[in-house]
């Protein structure tokens, strides 16, 4: 894991403790238990991803 790729840009969000929490979760179901940033990664990507093909 690690920093992400180096064409890359932080960006700071506020969220929730309700939505930590199921972010969370979802870490859970991982089998390579991400960070909570790859998490939110992944979960971005995959929304992305699911709205290219609409």
């Amino acid at each position: 894991m690690g920093r992400p790729k180096i064409d890359s840009e932080a960006v700071n969000v506020r969220l929730t403790r309700d939505v930590i929490g199921r972010i969370d979760e979802a870490r859970k179901e991982q089998p390579d238990l991400p960070t909570r940033p790859e998490m939110i990664r992944r979960m971005i990507e995959d929304w992305l991803d699911k709205d290219d093909g609409s």
